[in-house]
């Protein structure tokens, strides 16, 4: 068939001898790119007269959307709560290192730290598309200051603060910016958390309910406000009670308000959350289930002390603590572990587990018009993997930015 270049004279990448995660199910089709574009072969072929420039063959291979991580504090030595001259070199270095775990964008994450840090990080961190250089940052994920004492986990509390006397202004004069920002983690139950979560979503930005010690009523009000995540559900809040089940009441509430999804992050790296209560949150609300990784400085190192913005942290082997005691602070997990995990402790399809590193954060963010997806139109990020759902190659925009080596 001719080409016939009448539309765009880009080159036309087809991809074939794969299988296609697209509208929830793996089909066995081609997957057509171009200009880092998902494209429509019907019209390809009918409007354009078009056809192929180049065509690769994924022998056999699944084709996913690319993952998306919307917790990751840092990895291979960065930590992104670090007040350094150049943020921005950190960033570049995890963006380039995740692309092996099929990672195509990320938010970095911060935690609890003073204000001179969020005044010295955000404004070098800027939203941005990935390729070579590493995945693209789809903005910062603030987790804290505003959370429970009760629940802190591995934040210092001495840099824990409350919205009580200023409200929304309080917030502001800590971070200094919202600029760049995707994600907010705070505690509903605080006083005047109800104004900040309508604030923070007038500026589109997502709210999530964590670090917690809020009841049902309290989370089920913070999502008629505005809120639509949980931060690593179960984690960081009060257990679940048959008379109040808190924060993971939500997955099955009755008063979440018509059309509204609430998400909920899980750490799926078989320390932070029992397999059994990860089926129990997947069987309860499988559509909203979000893999995070939570990774932290340690990610791709080895045993020994890192830190975790002001607090060091002690690796033993798969665990991570604050060094003197027995608090987790994050993971060293890699996004394809935890989709791989969390197939295996659910017995969820392959379609669900990929879906969840996927599909979901980018619909929480509200980017599933772009990202998540492979539909016609959206992003050409997207990963190659076996049948085991190890990564093989990581493409951005269409383009191969990373590929395992070949066995000799």
């Amino acid at each position: 068939m001719p080409s016939n270049k009448s539309v765009s004279d880009a080159p036309i990448t087809q991809f074939i001898n794969c299988t296609v995660l697209r509208d929830h199910e793996l089909q066995r089709e081609d997957l057509w790119v171009r200009q880092g574009k998902i494209l429509n072969p019907e019209k390809l072929f009918f409007d354009e007269k078009a056809s192929a420039d180049v065509q690769i063959d994924c022998k056999g291979r699944i084709i996913a959307p690319g993952f998306i991580d919307t917790q990751i504090n840092g990895g291979f030595g960065v930590d992104f709560s670090q007040a350094t001259e150049d943020v921005m070199h950190g960033i570049s270095l995890v963006g380039r290192k995740i692309l092996s775990h099929g990672v195509t964008s990320f938010c970095p994450t911060l935690v609890t730290s003073p204000p001179y840090v969020y005044h010295k990080v955000i404004p070098q961190i800027s939203v941005r598309g990935g390729g070579e250089e590493g995945a693209g940052v789809l903005g910062i994920h603030l987790e804290g200051p505003y959370i429970s004492r009760e629940k802190k986990g591995a934040h210092p509390e001495h840099y824990l603060r409350s919205f009580s006397n200023k409200g929304f202004e309080e917030l502001l004069s800590t971070y200094g910016t919202l600029e760049g920002v995707s994600i907010v983690t705070l505690a509903p139950e605080m006083d005047r958390s109800p104004e900040v979560i309508r604030e923070l979503l007038q500026r589109g930005i997502c709210v999530s309910l964590g670090h917690s010690v809020a009841n049902l009523s309290q989370a089920e009000e913070a999502v008629c406000n505005g809120a639509s995540f949980i931060t690593h559900l179960f984690n960081a809040m009060l257990p679940f009670h048959h008379r109040d089940p808190g924060i993971v009441g939500l997955l099955t509430s009755d008063r979440i308000p018509c059309g509204k999804s609430v998400y909920y992050g899980m750490i799926a790296d078989g320390i932070h959350t029992n397999p059994a209560a990860l089926r129990i949150a997947h069987r309860a609300h499988p559509k909203g289930l979000v893999l995070v990784t939570d990774a932290i400085t340690a990610m791709g190192l080895g045993p020994g002390k890192h830190t975790l913005g002001q607090q060091e942290i002690l690796i033993d082997g798969l665990n991570a603590y604050v060094a003197g005691t027995q608090t987790l602070a994050g993971s060293i997990a890699t996004m394809d572990m935890c989709v791989r995990h969390f197939r295996e402790a659910t017995g969820c399809t392959i379609e669900e587990a990929l879906e969840a590193a996927s599909l979901h954060p980018a619909q929480n963010l509200g980017l599933q018009h772009r990202k998540g997806t492979l539909n016609f139109g959206a992003d050409a990020d997207f990963v190659f993997l076996d049948d085991n759902l190890n990564v093989k190659a990581t493409y951005i925009a269409g383009e191969l930015v990373w590929e395992a080596s070949t066995p000799s």
